[in-house]
């Protein structure tokens, strides 16, 4: 599955303009035949039909006036371009208000409507008068005051009120600008108390190389910060405050081995610039494969991701995704989207499909970054393709740069894998796509030893394959 982050779609999807609103219905002439409009056909989505439409409103068309009197209402304006029956704009033609009525017509019905309401009102108030005097002077007051106001209210722990309370003063918005004045906002989130943050690479990656970065509390304390490494491959980086303060509490990391679908989530960031918001959720599928870009021609990077309902938009990447307890569950990273921003805001928002990676896997990460200052990549040594209809991860004939698709002495030459072959499982995990199979060696460490499922000749074969390592993107 490709998705975006940050608000860039991979691939970028080709845009269909909305289905313009329903004109409001002219009232018909006494005589005369409506002409219809065409239909128009909704955009469709990747996930369903849409319901059809009515670009242009029925042009109206009349025969001689009636000489009686009063005299026949005058004939209504169409809705499109000279009652075609079809606007000529993006959102459709305007509509046009037909002509007022002369004499007591229209006018003597809202005056009448008008009075009929005025009376209505005078009647109704003097009845809520009387009832609110009886009921004052035989039972007293019948308003209910709260035991506590609002402040006083206690949040248990465990509840989203608790668990927020306890977790965004650990979080923090960050501000990234590369050396060309460009930048964006993502979130972090504290990693330990020397001061240093995790997040994104593809929220940091404009400040990498000699731009400017910045990380701000909720309480509006604001530092300067640095990049300590980034995994583009992973998409996660760490960075550190400049003169962090002595009080940092890092937030507590659960395990998301053990995450369960249909486990609460809440998410942490600032959607669209706005920092420290909080929304929640579910787990709704777990070990989702997910290659993702942030649009700038940059390497993609490969998750087997926590896929969550909750609200994450442009800007929530980098932001915790915690579970009930206030546990860090997950990286917020990526949204599969429309690809249509919609509104011409030009930019996708949540449509209850994001993307976490697992805590486990960035834990590791963040470790060796901060560590070794460079990201530390488990691998089989074999190159496979990035195409989706293989029905596996299919090893090439050829590899990058005219490389050998197999390295020769690496993981795959010894466990005998050879070019042609087919890889359909690691482990209990069944691999569908070369870019699947990446995340899912990514899950590791290198040296684990895992057992590889692969297809040769129209036979199905195992092998143990313990996996090697490759240091920087």
């Amino acid at each position: 599955m490709s998705t975006e982050n940050e608000g860039n779609a991979v691939p970028p999807a080709p845009s269909a303009p909305p289905v313009p609103v329903d004109a409001p219905a002219a009232a018909p002439a006494p005589q005369g035949q409506a002409g219809q409009g065409p239909q128009g056909q909704a955009p469709q989505g990747p996930y369903g039909q849409g319901a059809a439409g009515q670009p242009g409103g029925p042009g109206v068309s009349s025969s001689a006036p009636d000489p009686s009197w009063p005299p026949p209402p005058p004939p209504a304006g169409p809705y499109g371009d000279g009652g075609s029956g079809s606007g000529s704009g993006g959102w459709g033609s305007s509509y046009q208000q037909p002509a007022p009525k002369s004499g007591r017509g229209r006018g003597g019905l809202i005056a009448g409507i008008l009075v009929a309401a005025l009376v209505a009102g005078g009647v109704g108030g003097g009845l809520g008068y009387t009832l609110a005097k009886d009921n004052d002077e035989n039972t007293g007051s019948t308003t209910v005051s709260a035991s506590t106001n609002g402040g006083d209210v206690k949040r248990d722990p465990g509840t989203v009120a608790g668990v927020a309370a306890r977790a965004l003063p650990s979080t923090v918005t960050i501000q990234a600008e590369g050396t060309s004045g460009e930048g964006g906002t993502g979130t972090g989130f504290v990693f330990d108390k020397q001061g240093h943050i995790v997040t994104n690479n593809h929220v940091v990656a404009d400040a990498v190389d000699g731009g400017k970065l910045s990380a701000t509390f909720p309480d509006g304390k604001k530092y300067d910060a640095e990049v300590i490494g980034n995994a583009q491959g992973y998409d996660v980086a760490v960075i550190k405050l400049k003169n962090a303060p002595s009080d940092l509490k890092p937030l507590t990391l659960g395990d998301s081995d053990k995450v369960a679908v249909g486990d609460a989530t809440i998410a942490i960031g600032a959607p669209f610039g706005l920092s420290d918001t909080v929304t929640t959720g579910i787990i709704s599928a777990k070990n989702r494969p997910v290659a993702s870009s942030d649009g700038s021609g940059s390497q993609a990077s490969y998750m087997s991701a926590l896929q969550t309902d909750a609200s994450i938009n442009p800007g929530n990447s980098g932001g915790p995704l915690l579970d009930g307890r206030g546990n860090v569950i997950g990286i917020n990273s990526a949204i599969q989207s429309t690809g249509n921003g919609g509104f011409g805001t030009g930019q996708s928002g949540s449509i209850g499909l994001g993307f976490a990676i697992p805590i486990n896997q960035a834990k590791y990460v963040a470790q060796e970054l901060i560590k070794n200052g460079k990201p530390v990549y488990a691998k089989i040594g074999a190159s496979v393709s990035l195409d989706d209809s293989a029905g596996g991860a299919q090893i090439t004939d050829e590899g990058a740069g005219s490389s050998a698709p197999v390295e020769p002495g690496g993981p795959a030459a010894k466990a005998g894998l050879k070019p042609g072959d087919v890889i359909t499982k690691l482990d209990d995990r069944v691999i569908d796509s070369g870019p699947t199979l990446i995340g899912e060696i990514w899950t590791h460490k290198p040296g684990d030893k895992v057992t590889i499922t692969y297809e040769r000749d129209g036979k199905e074969r195992t092998v143990d394959v313990t996996l090697g390592s490759r240091v920087g993107d």
